[in-house]
């Protein structure tokens, strides 16, 4: 089982700036797939896909985040990262960190990013 912890997430003007982490409990290096998913306000509970890294180094981002985002691995820190740049009020959401393992999915209980002025 993997348990997943997200932090980061804070108040930011727009144009700035946040570098989400996701701590995992144990090693990282058997987790196929890392995503990062976001829920904005008044969503409901539909997450959109933001960023996703595999176990083989591939990544793959949603095109309202290309080039912003990245999304790396940290392996020996048993840590997923999502480095945020040039932030807009769109962006303002719970982000979310899901490990897929052996067919399961895990979740964390998100951070919250705020984009304002």
């Amino acid at each position: 089982q993997v348990q997943l912890v997200e932090s980061g997430g804070e108040m930011v003007q727009p144009g700035g700036s946040l570098r989400l982490s996701c701590a995992a409990s144990g090693s990282i290096s058997t987790i196929f797939v890392f995503g990062w998913y976001r829920q904005a306000p008044g969503a409901g509970e539909q997450r959109e896909l933001v960023a996703t890294a595999t176990i083989d180094g591939n990544t793959n981002y949603a095109d309202s985040v290309k080039g912003r985002f990245t999304i790396s691995r940290d392996n020996a820190k048993n840590t997923v990262y999502l480095q945020m740049n040039s932030l807009k009020p769109e962006d303002t959401a719970v982000y979310y960190c899901k490990a897929h393992q052996y067919g399961l999915n895990y979740w964390g209980k998100g951070t919250l990013v705020t984009v304002s002025s």
